[in-house]
């Protein structure tokens, strides 16, 4: 039976080691959550609020295909996006 003993410095160069390779592992996923676009859902009243729009104005944008949307579990999302370039779309200089 091998037994060993462990220092002081043993300990301390252990800690560095794991410093770093957590250090290493926390920039690579930094750098991951940086390159993905972060995707912003709305739900019906907040789309309704950022157009000033009515519930029935909202439901006609659904139908004629100007806005798109998602249905999960009776909920309508839309993609604050998708939002922002409707908006800019319709930008006039009057």
């Amino acid at each position: 039976m091998n037994i060993s003993v462990l220092t002081e410095e043993d300990l301390q160069a252990f800690k560095h080691s794991m410093i770093e390779e957590f250090e290493m592992v926390l920039k690579k996923h930094i750098e991951k959550v940086n390159k993905e676009p972060e995707l912003v859902l709305l739900k019906s009243h907040q789309v309704q609020r950022m157009l000033a729009i009515s519930p029935g104005t909202l439901q006609n944008m659904r139908t004629n295909g100007t806005l798109p949307f998602s249905k999960v579990g009776g909920i309508t999302y839309y993609i604050k996006d998708d939002i922002l370039k409707i908006i800019q779309d319709n930008k006039r200089n009057d």
